[in-house]
């Protein structure tokens, strides 16, 4: 560790409000065809567990379906540092595991899904609309977490990206293209969250 990464380190420790429990980054197909992008992972996978993270999301944002099993076989011989949870397009099942990772599984796609499930639940006399609640829809999601942050490497632009559970999310964009990102720019982004008052819309 670099003397720069080992003084925002220590910034970190000592800071007076907690880190992100739960930490998601948005990576698009095209950040996973740089080379040494799945070293990055790794690496960014490390940082958020070493400074207090307890849950990792990854999301990566799909143009071309055709290339999903492609990007699963190469995410699948990433090695984390917790179990890992993979989902894709067409699953709809809930995980729970330190790792989350959605393939082109798009925030508006889950959230069709969830409703569709309702409307069979109501359909079928099992759940009165009138009963509705928040919990029913995120009952349904396939990762109902909320982060506490949501970091985006390379532009202002999030994408289709678990557009009910980030509405009270901490975001922060970063120009560092993925390739390039490194500790000290996880542990910029950890200390802008620290920094900040959250409101969770108040």
């Amino acid at each position: 560790m670099g003397l720069y990464d080992s003084y925002l380190a220590v910034r970190h420790r000592f800071h007076e409000s907690e880190a992100p429990d739960h930490v998601a980054v948005v990576l698009t197909e095209r950040d996973l065809l740089e080379q040494g992008a799945y070293d990055t992972l790794e690496s960014f996978l490390s940082w958020a567990f070493e400074y207090g993270a307890e849950r990792v999301t990854v999301m990566v944002s799909v143009l071309d379906e055709a290339v999903i099993p492609t990007l699963e076989r190469e995410l699948e011989a990433v090695e984390a540092p917790r179990p890992v949870a993979t989902r894709g397009p067409g699953d709809t099942a809930q995980v729970d595991a330190p790792v989350q990772v959605s393939i082109g599984l798009g925030g508006k796609r889950e959230f069709a899904a969830a409703v569709r499930s309702i409307a069979r639940e109501v359909e079928a006399g099992r759940l009165d609309p009138d009963d509705l609640s928040e919990g029913d829809i995120e009952e349904r999601l396939v990762f109902p977490d909320e982060p506490d942050l949501v970091l985006k490497t390379g532009a202002e632009r999030l994408s289709d990206f678990m557009i009910w559970q980030s509405v009270y999310s901490e975001l922060y964009f970063t120009d560092v293209n993925w390739r390039d990102f490194r500790r000290r720019d996880y542990l910029r982004a950890v200390l802008d969250f620290q920094n900040r008052k959250r409101r969770f819309g108040r």
